[in-house]
């Protein structure tokens, strides 16, 4: 097919893109087999190697598991990495199939932008024309096809049996056409085509790296925000492109690795009692299944440790001490408090609005020793008015967009829009109001979000620090570094921390501690 050929909309009618109408002249040319059928196939291409009957009528677990996770993610507003290990669990993959299971989920979802611009090339109609179940299955095969170490013929057989046995024989037709139309050029063939002549250069990030273009201006502006170069911004989208490795937190004085490191797990070197796993099905480890191991992105494991061990503003140890978690749910962080909290003597009240997230919480802190814990569901803006002064150590880990952790969860980027930075932010600043009024004089608040957005992160406490006088920064990078095993992890601006996926192999957690003058 000529390149006007494949760019022409109008030469992809049909379910195989054959045009609709041919002139006679073309009819004489026409293709059949030893029946005198037409094959409806261009002059490039041959007859299929096995006939209608002998072709793949049925969906590979693995695969199956792919798409179901899409499904529930596009039709259930549902997240990735809550849906596919039970979907891994209820078809019973192995650790292979479990792994290839992951990797198409993830992998499908990273790169949607990416796929949907090319599909959208190798489809007669507008992508949202599409019944969605069937632009589904046709991104599990690009990404096959494009991005993993799939042959070609196995892609196409197995994503169109899948379609024949989940979606219908119909559909099944338009999807073998559409990707046997994808394996016309490799992924770096695609790219080029796509934006040939293009200029923009947050256009084409946004097609190289497949994140939304207003995503890749934010974390531009972000990396300049945090005193890093905006020529970063490469390294950093490919760092939300990689597939995460799973990190391991064993609860301090309850939980062991050892499990976790016979199992193919290796320590991990940013922080104590930390592991990194290739994956798989973790409900599998005892010391998971009692929740004394859990996973937990190691960046998450720095703040948490950091707020438990920053010195307070007066003298004593932490015993005695109450430490507040403001926005708990669903309970990973809380978990890794409460675990710190009972070795030293202190006791943690971790807060949650939702109601059935607190259950969560309260299902996460099971493994702790009750006496060192307890839940409360309720609006967190409340509880400096109803509790002022009265905690020691307070999380903020308040709601934020989530653009620090697009790796982990790869829907979040096609989800968010920058409407939801307008609308957390009155949010945002009322929850850490509420977290200073709770702490009293000398303790200290810890502001965490897993966004690095200016609007979320520096501005919000600029502003709280504007309005007050009995409030002081403290260096939130030395605190991580205390904490870590590895030290010099570069502090953001003005005493506040910032981590990195392209630097650390973290989440982009960021995190201000802000004392309360005695």
């Amino acid at each position: 097919m000529s390149e006007s050929g494949r760019r022409n909309p109008a030469n992809h009618g049909g379910r195989d893109g054959g045009s609709r109408e041919r002139s006679q002249g073309d009819r004489s040319n026409v293709r059949r087999d030893a029946k005198g059928r037409e094959r409806n196939r261009g002059p490039q291409r041959g007859f299929s190697a096995s006939a209608p009957s002998q072709r793949t009528r049925r969906a590979d677990p693995a695969r199956l598991v792919a798409f179901e996770v899409l499904r529930a993610v596009a039709s259930e507003d549902a997240y990735a990495n809550l849906v596919l290990p039970a979907r891994i669990r209820h078809h019973h993959l192995d650790k292979r199939d479990a792994g290839f299971a992951t990797e198409l989920s993830y992998g499908a979802l990273r790169g949607q932008g990416t796929y949907d611009a090319i599909l959208a090339a190798c489809v007669d109609r507008p992508l949202a024309k599409l019944d969605p179940a069937v632009l589904d299955a046709l991104r599990l095969g690009a990404h096959q096809l494009l991005a993993m170490r799939v042959p070609a013929h196995a892609a196409l057989d197995q994503t169109v049996g899948l379609a024949r046995a989940v979606i219908g024989a119909g559909p099944s037709s338009l999807i073998n056409a559409v990707l046997r139309r994808v394996t016309a050029r490799s992924l770096p063939e695609w790219l080029d085509h796509l934006l040939e002549g293009e200029t923009d250069a947050v256009r084409i990030d946004a097609v190289r790296h497949a994140h939304p273009e207003w995503i890749v201006r934010a974390l531009r502006q972000s990396l300049v925000a945090h005193g890093r170069p905006a020529a970063e911004i490469t390294a950093l989208l490919e760092a939300d492109n990689a597939a995460p490795v799973v990190n391991l937190v064993a609860l301090p004085g309850l939980g062991s690795l050892d499990e976790a490191l016979e199992n193919g797990a290796t320590p991990g070197p940013l922080v104590a009692g930390s592991a990194l796993s290739s994956g798989g099905d973790l409900g599998r480890l005892s010391s998971v299944r009692a929740g004394t191991t859990r996973v937990q992105d190691v960046g998450s494991q720095l703040v948490a440790r950091a707020v438990a061990a920053v010195e307070l503003g007066t003298s004593g140890g932490n015993t005695g001490e109450k430490w507040l978690d403001l926005c708990a749910g669903p309970g990973g962080k809380a978990a890794l408090l409460a675990a710190l909290a009972n070795e030293s003597g202190a006791s943690l009240l971790a807060n949650e609005p939702a109601a059935h997230r607190a259950k969560l919480v309260s299902q996460a802190l099971a493994a702790v020793p009750g006496s060192a814990w307890s839940v409360r569901t309720g609006d967190g803006r409340d509880l400096g008015k109803e509790q002022p002064g009265a905690f020691d150590r307070v999380l903020a880990d308040v709601p934020c967009t989530g653009l620090g952790a697009l790796r982990r969860r790869p829907e979040s980027r096609w989800r968010r829009t920058p409407k939801d930075l307008a609308e957390l932010g009155p949010l945002q600043r009322e929850l850490l109001e509420s977290a200073i009024d709770a702490v009293r004089p000398g303790g200290v608040v810890a502001y965490v979000t897993c966004s690095p957005h200016p609007a979320e992160t520096t501005a919000v406490v600029s502003d709280a620090l504007a309005k007050r006088e009995d409030l002081e920064l403290l260096d939130a990078g030395a605190a991580l570094d205390a904490v870590s095993l590895q030290g010099n992890l570069g502090a953001g601006n003005e005493l506040t921390a910032q981590l990195w996926p392209h630097l650390h192999r973290t989440d982009a957690m960021f995190m201000a501690l802000i004392r309360k003058k005695p």
